[in-house]
């Protein structure tokens, strides 16, 4: 089973953006999505590349989701 997890992009390196959720950062590379995110989008990040944009409310829910279902704190 695959998890793709919504991340907020805290900064950006041309094709790399570093990402956070909960206190846990990581890079993750650019090179699939559409249109350019900017710091403070957040982006779904599956295998360490950013699948999708997400708007902050849809993010946010879906991180309440996970922290419910699976009892974590990510915010």
């Amino acid at each position: 089973m695959c998890l793709a997890v919504p991340m907020e992009i805290t900064a950006i390196h041309d094709k790399v953006a570093d990402v956070e959720i909960g206190g846990v950062t990581r890079q993750v590379r650019l090179d699939l999505i559409d249109a350019a995110p900017a710091v403070g989008d957040f982006v779904i990040v599956h295998a360490g590349f950013a699948i999708r944009r997400l708007d902050r409310e849809d993010a946010l829910e879906t991180i309440k989701l996970f922290q419910e279902g699976l009892d974590l704190e990510l915010v």
